[in-house]
């Protein structure tokens, strides 16, 4: 009998790790390449731009903005095109190949446009990828352990996020402050990544579908996936870049070294807490969770916009990294139990679009803020937004679906 059920699961959905399945773990040490890749870049952009080839504030801002939104939109095409053509891995092995190749790029930036180019290549590529990975990992699981998966994808993924800025802290105190040689070395893990994806495997759990609905369609969705949606644009009004944690961190007088390792911790709670929200959220329901992970972001933007001292800043980025567990993982869990197999990928990726398409407007409104009120008006509004769509959510909650 356990012969002829092992026939019956494709090998990437049976399970190898604690109720993970091959395609899960494999995908997990995929993302924690990468995020070793990217993070040994991110927390160091935001001071290159500033730092050594003089741009405002505001530019960071828009950099960012443009470069997120593209990833966005992109999130929402190709998780429909893998829908339409029922494949995931190409476009995960693509998207993952272009944000290696953008590293060395970085290196050969002596202007802020340039970094706006090589940040876009990068975006582009998680654009690519997200939607149709997200989708995988989803079918390569039971519908009981969403949680369980995309929490574990997070943890290794943000494991990535915690040694990659300490390598690059390493390098920093090697190379005396010298940010171009890091970009170039962090194409070693991207490389990596891409190696590593090839042991992936496809999973197609439904039959070919003729007649795909439209791009910009919410035909066959869930009515709660939509007002989820809604959701998510108001909590992201206020969810400017990080780039602006970093550099109120900076503002506050935290030294360029400590303020890489402050988000070394942020990334240490996030990765410690992810796989248990995921588990967690299995066990009493998914909003539960993604409330308390709105609740926690607005008290952190609260006391990031009322902070006088630089010792302020160490218990803000750890708790932080309690937000992003409690929703980045959950919330596509949620997202995957609400949506058929057949529109998974194109659900993903509406999903990662609404939370990135306000980012621009977002960022550029941060930037600005700054620039005329100063830092705290920044993260108030992140706060208020924040604040908002925990109140939404919440009441929702009580209603009937």
């Amino acid at each position: 009998m356990a012969r002829n059920e092992s026939d019956v699961v494709p090998p990437a959905r049976r399970p190898l790790v604690a109720g993970l399945s091959r395609n899960v773990v494999l995908l997990g040490v995929v993302s924690f390449l990468a995020d070793v890749s990217s993070e040994m870049v991110y927390p160091i952009v935001p001071l290159f731009l500033t730092g050594t080839l003089g741009a405002p504030v505001l530019a960071v801002g828009v950099i960012e903005g443009i470069a997120e939104s593209t990833a966005s939109l992109l999130k929402f095409i190709f998780g429909w095109v893998s829908d339409k053509f029922r494949r995931r891995v190409p476009f995960t092995l693509a998207g993952y190949a272009l944000a290696a190749l953008s590293k060395p790029g970085l290196a050969a930036a002596f202007a802020w446009p340039a970094v706006l180019f090589m940040r876009f290549v990068d975006r582009t590529g998680k654009g690519i990828r997200t939607a149709p990975r997200d989708a995988l990992i989803a079918a390569s699981t039971d519908a009981s352990t969403h949680g369980r998966a995309f929490g574990f994808h997070r943890a290794m993924d943000t494991s990535g996020a915690v040694i990659g800025p300490l390598i690059a802290l390493a390098l920093l105190a090697w190379l005396g402050d010298s940010y171009r040689p890091v970009f170039v070395i962090a194409f070693v893990p991207g490389a990596l990544s891409v190696l590593a994806l090839l042991a992936v495997r496809e999973v197609v759990n439904t039959a070919p579908r003729e007649h795909l609905p439209p791009l910009l369609s919410f035909r066959g969705y869930d009515r709660r996936f939509v007002v989820f949606i809604g959701i998510t644009l108001l909590f992201s009004i206020g969810n400017s870049s990080d780039a602006f944690l970093i550099l109120r961190s900076r503002d506050l007088g935290l030294s360029a070294t400590a303020v890489v390792f402050a988000y070394v911790l942020y990334n240490v709670a996030y990765a410690g807490l992810s796989l248990p929200a995921g588990i967690h959220s299995d066990r009493i329901g998914r909003r539960p969770v993604l409330i308390a992970g709105f609740v926690i972001f607005a008290f952190v933007y609260l006391g990031f916009a009322v902070a006088t001292s630089s010792w302020m800043v160490w218990p803000l980025f750890m708790v932080y990294g309690g937000y992003i567990a409690f929703t980045e993982g959950v919330s596509k869990a949620y997202v995957a139990d609400l949506v058929p197999d057949d529109r998974r990928g194109s659900a993903m990726g509406l999903y990662n679009a609404s939370t990135g398409i306000m980012l621009l407007s977002s960022s550029i409104l941060g930037g600005v803020l700054w620039e005329v009120f100063g830092p705290g008006a920044t993260f108030l509004v992140g706060a208020c937004s924040a604040g908002s769509a925990a109140v939404l959510l919440a009441t929702l909650s009580r209603s009937k679906p």
